[in-house]
């Protein structure tokens, strides 16, 4: 069946010395780079933020990075500042190999609404236009990778599978942010939801 790899956030504000550094978060990218071409299709996404956009700490008054507040949408975590559209942070990793990808969809640019997942807005209806271009392209089944395991990549898994394509999280080319209990929840709601985890 034809097949993708979905390459989800690998940016300098997710590596170490990033704004939003997952640990270990570069040393997945030469295991990412490796497994291109054995994909039909390599997509990669980019989280893509205006200025003060409404999921940063800075603004609002009061609160600091990795508070929650409650936006018209639901809970949001607030981050620090990261991947500012035309800054250096929001940019991929130099290693990774950008130049397979078929397609670079951009997530994240609505300053009213976050997005984690590749597929949707934090409101779970406004999509970003991967699941047309999937379909389109005739492909069915996804191998997920990148960062963090956690936060993009598990609800990018977790709408795939909803949208009726078949799953995988390879965990091994994952990184995460792993705050107050947040991997262990993200794979066991991957898993609930049909999402296959491989190491």
């Amino acid at each position: 069946m034809p097949n993708a790899l979905i390459v989800i956030d690998v940016q300098n504000d997710f590596c170490p010395g990033g704004a939003l550094a997952v640990a270990e978060g570069d040393q997945i990218i030469p295991q990412i780079n490796a497994m291109m071409g054995e994909f039909e299709s390599t997509i990669l996404t980019q989280d893509w933020h205006p200025q003060g956009h409404s999921s940063f700490a800075s603004s609002h008054a009061g609160k600091a990075p990795f508070d929650m507040i409650e936006m018209p949408y639901g809970p949001q975590v607030l981050w620090p500042d990261h991947c500012v559209q035309g800054t250096g942070g929001a940019y991929f990793h130099a290693d990774l190999n950008t130049d397979a990808a078929d397609m670079i969809i951009r997530k994240g640019y609505n300053p009213d609404i976050d997005s984690y997942s590749a597929f949707f807005e934090n409101d779970h209806k406004t999509p970003t236009g991967l699941e047309g271009y999937l379909r389109s392209r005739g492909i069915t089944t996804l191998t997920m990778v990148g960062l963090a395991t956690d936060f993009c990549v598990h609800f990018s898994a977790v709408d795939a599978v909803k949208l009726g394509f078949d799953v995988t999280v390879l965990e091994g080319a994952c990184r995460a942010i792993d705050m107050d209990g947040s991997l262990a929840a993200a794979r066991a709601a991957m898993q609930d939801a049909g999402v296959k985890l491989e190491s």
